[in-house]
């Protein structure tokens, strides 16, 4: 995948693909990572990439022309690459929308700055907007971080463990299963015997009913748009005679 980013500080993004999974995805040529500096697109002694809104308000806005340079620079290396904005008003980001991103061949995102990105160069050169959270960033570097990061390790090849990801929390729509390593006792609590027991049949059982459980004490938001299967509507069924029996 080659994944360009458009940003006023492209020097965040050289320890971003200098270290971790990441970095082994450049190294191993799964990803093609660029930068591209707006400011380098503005023109004047200043390159003042931002000015003030018309109508009045507060704040500054990123100009068109600096970002319509920059872009045209990043679709000359990626002509067919699908363009995303990152901004607080753009689609919610989550796992399904990585994989979908993973399936591209090519990515160029745009770091929004100040309050944010004059119009017109939206509707020209923007294919989609992208949030990763109802807040606001000072800008829009560490969104798309997050963003190479989830889709990265989607990429066939990125991960050791080419089973990882399907097993991450969301994949299926539920959070992941606990977790636990060496030692077998810790602090006076012990690893759950069946992770011991080397039947792994009885391991998956333990990890599906563990990951359905988390999801209900931590996420029951994620079952709400989900739904359950047969099979989970039992265990939740029996769980609620047994809540029933204890309270009394």
């Amino acid at each position: 995948m080659k994944v360009c980013v458009l940003t006023l500080f492209p020097e965040l993004f050289q320890p971003f693909w200098d270290h971790g999974i990441i970095r082994r995805a450049v190294q191993g040529g799964k990803i093609h990572p660029a930068t591209v500096n707006i400011r380098d697109h503005a023109e004047g002694r200043h390159r003042v990439t931002d000015d003030r809104p018309y109508g009045g308000g507060c704040g500054m806005v990123m100009k068109p022309e600096p970002l319509a340079g920059a872009m045209a620079e990043a679709k000359g290396r990626m002509p067919t690459a699908t363009t995303l904005l990152l901004s607080p008003q753009g689609r919610r980001f989550d796992q399904q929308l990585a994989e979908s991103l993973a399936q591209a061949g090519e990515l160029i995102l745009v770091c929004g700055r100040y309050e944010g990105v004059d119009e017109r160069f939206v509707d020209r050169f923007v294919d989609g907007e992208i949030s990763i959270g109802d807040f606001v960033l000072t800008g829009g570097e560490l969104a798309a971080m997050a963003i190479i990061d989830a889709v990265a390790r989607l990429i066939p090849g990125v991960l050791g463990n080419e089973d990882s990801a399907g097993s991450d929390t969301f994949s299926d729509g539920l959070v992941e299963y606990a977790h636990y390593t060496r030692p077998p006792n810790y602090d006076d609590e012990a690893v759950p015997d069946v992770l011991l027991s080397g039947n792994h049949a009885e391991i998956e059982r333990w990890r599906r009913e563990t990951a359905l459980m988390r999801t209900v004490l931590k996420r029951p938001d994620l079952l709400e748009r989900r739904g359950v299967s047969p099979e989970e509507r039992a265990l939740l069924i029996k769980w609620r005679r047994e809540l029933d029996r204890l309270i009394g």
